[in-house]
């Protein structure tokens, strides 16, 4: 069975690859689970709704959007609570706000389409400053221009700024008001209907992962490390640190992690309407599976 990364071996994916360790989640479920991890540009929902993948990490609004255009993705675990991505600035420049960063002079580096950039642009007004595409995770931009602002995960760009000796200061998304659940855990919704056992295990064994990671990332992390050298000890710690607020909160607290609302995805069906990212709303309810019925004891 696969599992299909969004992106390069880092802490964001912690929680899986604790379920994937001896006696972890996976093996404690009875899954063989084989992770492949991503990059830029990696389709790795297509790739689940094609079948290429069984199951995938995306975002929540990637789902929506997926769903409005005719296909069956379901979310069933979301990891980010509140949404990690952001835009990294120095902090010599003393901005305050994202508004701020949009209003000011420079040049801002962010993908083109991104959902959260549109939300921005239809809240603040056009930028300010020159836009230009993102450099994906390199800063070597950044580093050499003061007045240079990127798209960011406030657990990667951030991090390795400061560990080149430069103070940062991120504005996340979330602040503005635009939120998604992020690092979701998907898979088809015929999958979920044939197959429920296997889903409800496979959620199980993910979520079982993630406590163990929040709980303890030292030995997952090294693990990790064996498969992205590029990253060293002291950075994945700080990582993983980082994120921990993001993924633990009031409402994982009762209702465990990885927990998803209807609330949340009618707000999220409602804004993508509202930046047009998509032509009419989808039902939120078909979006998700409450991870809570799936986990549940039988």
């Amino acid at each position: 069975m696969s599992l299909q990364l969004n992106w390069i071996v880092e802490p964001q994916f912690g929680g899986f690859y604790a379920a994937g360790l001896e006696g972890g989640g996976f093996q404690k479920q009875g899954l063989d689970v084989t992770i492949t991890p991503g990059g830029s540009g990696t389709p790795a929902l297509q790739m689940v709704g094609s079948g290429k993948a069984d199951f995938a990490v995306a975002s929540a609004d990637e789902v929506v959007k997926a769903r409005a255009g005719g296909n069956d993705i379901v979310a069933l675990l979301a990891v980010y609570q509140d949404c990690p991505q952001g835009l990294m600035t120095r902090a010599s420049r003393g901005l305050t706000s994202i508004e701020g960063v949009m209003k000011a002079d420079g040049t801002i580096a962010v993908q083109k389409g991104l959902d959260y950039w549109l939300f921005l642009e239809k809240k603040y007004g056009a930028a300010k400053g020159k836009v230009v595409p993102s450099p994906g995770g390199n800063i070597a931009q950044f580093l050499a221009d003061e007045k240079f602002t990127q798209q960011c995960f406030v657990t990667s760009e951030p991090l390795a700024a400061k560990k080149a000796g430069v103070e940062t200061k991120t504005f996340l998304v979330k602040e503005a008001g635009y939120n998604p659940y992020t690092t979701v855990l998907i898979t088809r919704g015929d999958v979920v209907k044939k197959n429920p056992e296997l889903v409800r295990k496979m959620t199980l064994a993910c979520r079982e992962g993630w406590e163990a990671y929040v709980a303890d990332p030292t030995a997952t992390n090294a693990a990790m490390l064996k498969l992205n050298p590029s990253m060293d000890a002291a950075t994945m710690a700080e990582s993983a640190a980082v994120q921990k607020p993001l993924i633990v909160n009031e409402a994982t607290k009762t209702s465990g992690l990885g927990c998803m609302t209807m609330a949340r995805w009618e707000s999220l069906v409602q804004a993508l309407v509202d930046l047009k990212a998509i032509d009419k709303a989808v039902p939120a309810a078909e979006c998700f599976v409450d991870p809570k019925s799936l986990t549940a004891a039988k």
